[in-house]
Parts: C-alpha cells; sequence; structure tokens
C-alpha cells in the first residue's frame, strides 16, 4: 500500500480519535451500557441516513456525511470494545480510567488497519475507483449481516464474525473520509 494512503488513513483516524475523546469529555462513557444490539443499530442509523440523503440529494439536518462516516468509525470500534468487555452494568459504581478505553480503541484501530493492509495488497487498492455510495450499501450490507448473526446467536456455518464485519466497516467509512479529504484539496 503506498505511503499517501497510509498517511491519509492516519488523518482519518486522527479526525475520528479526537471527536471520540471530545464526546468521552462531553458525555462520559455513557455508551458503555450499551449492548451490542444496540451499538449495531446506531450504525444501522447513520448508514440509512446516508443513504437516504445519497438518494434524496438533498438533507435537513445540518449534521454532514462526512461526519456521519466518522462515527460509523466511533460506533465500530466501540462496538468492538463491548464485544471484548461485555456492557457495563447499570450498578456498578464509577467509570472505568478513559485511557483504558481509549487503548482499546486504539487497538481495534490499529487491527482495522492491519486487516486493511492486507486486502489493499491482494485487491490493489480497487476502493479508489469504487463510489462512496457503494461503501454506503457494503456497509448497510455488513450490518445486515451482523444483525442476522445476533439473531443467530453469534453462531456462523462459513461466514465471518461480528468483528470481521465491524472491521471492513471502519475501513469502507474511512475510504468515504479519504475521498472527502481528495474533494476538499481539490476545491482548494
Amino acid at each position: 500500500m503506498s505511503s499517501k494512503t497510509q498517511e491519509q488513513y492516519s488523518r482519518a483516524i486522527a479526525k475520528c480519535k479526537d471527536i471520540f475523546e471530545k464526546k468521552n469529555a462531553d458525555y462520559g462513557m455513557s455508551w458503555r451500557v450499551l449492548r451490542l444490539s444496540s451499538l449495531i443499530d446506531q450504525l444501522y442509523i447513520k448508514a440509512k441516513r446516508i443513504r437516504t440523503i445519497e438518494e434524496n440529494k438533498a438533507q435537513k439536518i445540518e449534521d454532514d456525511i462526512e461526519s456521519e462516516f466518522l462515527g460509523l468509525v466511533n460506533y465500530c470500534a466501540m462496538a468492538q470494545i463491548q464485544i471484548r468487555k461485555g456492557p457495563k452494568s447499570l450498578s456498578s459504581e464509577g467509570d472505568e480510567p478513559f485511557a483504558e478505553i481509549l487503548g482499546l480503541y486504539l487497538q481495534e484501530i490499529e487491527a482495522a488497519k492491519i486487516l486493511m493492509l492486507k486486502k489493499n495488497h491482494d485487491y490493489g487498492e480497487v476502493w479508489r475507483d469504487m463510489w462512496i455510495s457503494s461503501y454506503t450499501d457494503l456497509i448497510l450490507s455488513k450490518l445486515l449481516r451482523i444483525r442476522q448473526i445476533i439473531e443467530n446467536e453469534g453462531k456462523t456455518q462459513v461466514s465471518e464474525g461480528i468483528s470481521s464485519n465491524l472491521y471492513d466497516i471502519i475501513n469502507y467509512s474511512v475510504f468515504a473520509l479519504i475521498k472527502f479529504e481528495e474533494k476538499h484539496e481539490q476545491h482548494h
């Protein structure tokens, strides 16, 4: 993979991490009580909104599509953390140290990046030739797969599990963010 792609990937992730940290400052780790199914629904809402805006070519809420892709990255990392740690009990006192959760967040992002590097090697960065709307459709497809796996109580016969699908969603979202960055650069 080109060093350009790695630099672009790092810049996109830096934006996601910044938002993750700022939201933690605003809300704490209230998301830690969410069950996996609730986080998957949050991802689905964001992806569905992107698709609706793409199809309607208009929106009535200010948040742009780019911010939704940033949110997809963060919600996927949060879902991966919940898979690892389980949701926090409503009766437990206090939050885990944010440094611990941020460390897990960074581990999950790094795992997604490693997967992307391997796939880019085999596929030759074909994602650069795709439309952002294709990433949206692939993300929605992955979310429907995850929902089915949850319905099947986490069991699959020959398919990737939930985590693999979440890593793919992170990477498709980062690809969209890179394309937005390139579009912004062309207009300046």
